[in-house]
């Protein structure tokens, strides 16, 4: 026979020749190799030896298909990133030929020309080179008694491992050889893992290459009947290779066609195209990063044959299904309509490009309408509807579909879209004799913000969901994923449902945060007045310093005489419950009397800022309508003119020291009001919050505890009269037994002056906003055991230079909820500031614009409930009810 029918007869019997340095080396299945043809061989020797050589020295350039530009131009970009690394991992059979499975590998990487390629530059273009002849990477590893997290482990780190797109090569078989013993035996169990990069192959070119190395090694094994046999592989022709695909994708967009494509999308992605922003555990980097990890899923039996019956009942694939539940899944956590998702085509409508291996993959933007709060089903046809346009005109070159809407580019987002939906059919292979079973390899790339992969097999659906570990933690992902089945469920229970009404918590999940973490149920004096835990506290601590002003200081026994006093006065003025007192006076004896004072004769008190503008104060009296006005000589020239009875505490003391010092009789209830204070007005005018004693006796006596007060505490007396942090201060001093120190304006400005304050009257118990707290300078301050810092978002590096060695707390709470409604205990080591947890007898929930929870770490609005609920606003009937609204979760 000639040389040209030699070399195919050695092909045919899956015989393996090579060149190293000036030597012919071959290698064959058993019993391949006939005698006759080695002496064959050796007779040829020479001119195979030259033709081997000169074929392993071509080598043809082509330019790349527009996917593979784009995965070139991110490899150049982050050429250590594994984002686009394919793999696929399975289970061997246990009596593995180990060196026809290597043979079969090779005859894979020779019989596709592709999968010899290797990526450059030149004069500026990229290109691809094709080389004749390429050793496959095949390793082998032993390991003994690995568990499957051990396995797992393995998988993740061999596919971990970057390509070298321009040395090669781009395609890897990683073999372990786990011995396993047991009491019994000792067995082998055999993992494969194949990883490419998908610029040379994509998912569908993993399941070609994995059926024909099936074929290709049953051929090949000494223990199959193949083999024995004779029978060749049954390998479907290659007519058609990679390039072929390109010619024909840059004629069609040169054609009509190409127009027409780009018209439809043009139109698709019309407007303004939103990110997606979902809620993130780490602030996003200024530029996209590729890191990620993978969680794997699998949706019980039950509900897959749900939603299969759901699917074939609507006339839709289960893909639609499924991405209709991702659109509502990523609307419930973002509160956007207009939603975005990459969804992956297979782009091999041609039946040439079949079976050919090569990037053929091109995603497309699938744009969701989500407005209206429509109903699932509604949805669901909207989807349909844009799934089959897209399929329609899938053939549009992703990067190039980029490069011609020139979207508005944000570094630290992938373009167009954020969340890709991947849908993968397994496809009759034949696997028997090498394939046990396939198994899912994690990737530590991530693509996109989140990638949501389905895999679709007979008469089950498991998958995986992919994310940025830079923007996500493995526990927000694991909440996503039982909120998606979650919302599954809800789903097929109820398609007809309007999709902002669909279950999204587990039961678990909602019990948590309607139940326990609301369970701040604790006794306290729901009966009484603010006025009457101060009366309390005088009878135990009667001689103990209450309050203290510069030079001056009154007893608890004195400062109750004095505040009765008045209180008699009032009430011989006719103060009683409900009645609202106007009260503006200097930070005095005088301020903390006056207030106690109203309280005591039953009124509720109205604190004025005299440094307010008249224009406002006079607003703040009209709208209170207030009867009698407390206030001091010297301020009298900055108060609007107003028909009130003004009272000049200064100048009437000693008509107020005639009346008697006992407490007068109880004419108020806890439900009475205990004050009206004015919001700041940033949002229009002002409006008067009314707050009653029951929600403030709950506040003190929480705040007391939670700050950890005691007899022995100097507290300061910061916040301006006006603020609601005022009566907090008051109350968590006089309810505990301790000095309430207050100081002039100038005495505490924050600076030196503060610092010298808190220094003097070595206090213990300070209340500062953070832009307070951050003009201090720091110092030691042995004395100051607790800063709450509240009013404002606090810094974290604040925080944390200002808690070593004392406790902190971030408060927070409106006024609506009687000054306080949560609290978080904050250290060093704390990453971020929360508000912590709701303070005792309170609730607090986020919800949705449905009044339903919303996930823990999705951002909804804030809701109050329970003890220290205001009444509502003065005179404002109509926007009490907006705002005041029935608990949807049966607490008051």
């Amino acid at each position: 026979m000639n040389l040209t029918e030699l070399l195919e007869n050695l092909s045919a019997n899956n015989v393996e020749l090579w060149v190293d340095g000036d030597k012919l080396h071959y290698r064959s299945p058993e019993k391949s190799l006939t005698p006759e043809l080695l002496g064959e061989i050796k007779q040829s020797e020479p001119e195979i030896i030259r033709i081997l050589s000169q074929s392993s020295n071509q080598a043809a350039t082509y330019p790349l298909s527009h996917g593979q530009k784009a995965l070139w131009f991110l490899y150049q970009l982050a050429p250590s990133s594994t984002a686009d690394n394919a793999t696929y991992a399975a289970k061997l059979v246990t009596n593995l030929d180990i060196l026809a499975l290597k043979q079969a590998a090779q005859a894979l990487v020779e019989r596709h020309p592709v999968l010899r390629t290797t990526f450059a530059t030149i004069d500026g273009e990229p290109v691809q080179t094709v080389h004749e002849n390429q050793q496959v990477d095949f390793t082998i590893e032993g390991a003994f008694d690995l568990d499957q997290d051990d396995v797992n482990n393995w998988l993740s780190e061999k596919s971990d491992r970057p390509f070298d797109l321009e040395q090669g090569s781009i395609l890897r078989f990683d073999l372990l050889i786990n011995h396993i013993t047991t009491d019994k035996l000792a067995t082998k169990e055999h993992i494969l893992l194949i990883t490419l990069h998908q610029i040379v192959g994509d998912f569908w070119s993993l399941e070609i290459m994995i059926g024909e190395l099936c074929a290709l090694y049953k051929a090949m094994s000494t223990t199959g009947y193949a083999y024995a046999t004779g029978v060749a592989a049954q390998l479907s022709p290659q007519n058609y290779q990679y390039q072929d695909y390109i010619n024909w994708s840059e004629q069609m967009l040169a054609s009509s066609d190409g127009e027409s494509l780009w018209t439809y999308w043009q139109q698709q992605l019309s407007g303004e195209l939103p990110l997606l922003n979902l809620p993130t555990d780490r602030p996003r980097p200024q530029t996209k990063t590729y890191n990620g990890a993978s969680r794997f899923f699998t949706v019980e039996e039950e509900l897959w044959q749900l939603l299969t019956e759901l699917a074939k009942r609507e006339g839709v694939s289960l893909y639609m299904v499924l991405l209709t539940a991702l659109q509502i899944l990523l609307r419930r956590y973002t509160n956007q309509e207009d939603i975005l998702i990459g969804s992956p085509m297979v782009n091999r409508r041609r039946s040439e490009f079949e079976n050919i291996v090569g990037y053929f993959t091109n995603p497309v933007v699938l744009r969701g309408d989500l407005s209206g709060n429509p109903t699932f089903e509604e949805l669901l046809g909207r989807s349909r509807s844009c799934v089959l346009n897209a399929l329609e005109h899938q053939d549009y070159p992703f990067p190039l579909l980029v490069e011609q809407l020139q979207p508005v580019r944000n570094p630290s987002f992938s373009p167009l879209y954020q969340v890709a939906l991947v849908c993968d059919r397994s496809h009759q292979m034949d696997i028997d004799g090498l394939i046990l079973e396939s198994m899912i390899s994690g990737s530590k790339g991530a693509a996109f913000d989140l990638t949501l992969t389905i895999l679709e097999e007979p008469g089950s659906l498991k998958g995986t969901w992919n994310y940025n570990t830079d923007l996500f933690d493995d526990s927000a992902i694991a909440r996503m994923m039982g909120h998606f089945v979650t919302l599954l469920e809800a789903i097929v229970a109820n398609p007809q449902q309007r999709i902002d009404q669909l279950s999204l918590l587990t039961q678990f999940e909602e019990r948590q945060l309607l139940v326990e973490w609301n369970d701040t149920q604790v006794d306290y004096p729901q009966d009484k007045c603010i006025h009457q835990l101060f009366e309390d506290q005088v009878e135990r601590t009667p001689d103990a310093v209450a309050v203290v002003f510069e030079n001056q200081q009154l007893t608890y026994h004195e400062l109750n005489c004095r505040a009765n006093q008045l209180a008699h006065y009032l009430r011989s003025l006719g103060v009683g419950a409900d009645v609202l007192v106007g009260i503006c006076v200097e930070r005095s004896l005088e301020m903390v009397v006056g207030l106690l004072g109203i309280l005591k004769a039953g009124g509720a008190y109205v604190p004025l800022d005299s440094e307010y503008p008249k224009e406002r104060l006079s607003f703040m009296l009209e709208d209170a309508q207030v009867s009698i006005l407390l206030t001091q000589q010297q301020l009298i020239d900055r108060l609007p003119e107003y028909q009130a009875k003004l009272i000049c505490l200064d100048e009437v003391w000693s008509e107020i020291l005639q009346n008697k010092q006992n407490n007068p009789i109880q004419v108020v209830t806890s439900t009475d009001l205990a004050n009206v204070i004015y919001t700041s007005g940033s949002t229009g005018k002002p409006k008067g919050v009314m707050v009653e004693h029951s929600g403030l006796c709950n506040l003190a006596q929480a705040q007391i505890q939670a700050f950890g007060l005691s007899s022995d505490s100097r507290v300061l007396q910061f916040a301006s009269f006006s603020f609601d942090a005022c009566i907090s201060e008051i109350l968590m001093a006089l309810g505990s037994g301790a000095r309430l120190y207050l100081g002039t304006k100038d005495s505490i400005m924050p600076g030196m002056p503060l610092i010298e304050r808190l220094k003097n009257d070595a206090i213990t118990h300070v209340t500062l906003p953070p832009s307070a707290l951050a003009m201090l300078p720091v110092e030691e301050l042995p004395t100051l055991q607790a800063i709450v810092v509240a009013g404002e978002a606090c810094p974290l590096e604040l925080m944390r230079q200002w808690s070593k060695g004392r406790n902190f707390f971030n408060a927070y709470g409106p006024t609506e909820a009687s000054v306080c409604a949560a609290i978080a205990k904050c250290t060093p080591l704390d990453e971020k500031i929360s508000i912590g947890r709701p303070i005792d007898n309170t609730q607090i929930y986020i919800l949705d614009q449905n009044l339903q929870p919303v996930p823990v770490g999705v951002a909804g609005e804030l809701h109050i409930g329970g003890a220290g609920l205001a009444r509502g606003y003065l005179n404002r009937p109509e926007l009490t009810q907006e705002k005041f609204i029935p608990n949807p979760f049966g607490r008051s």
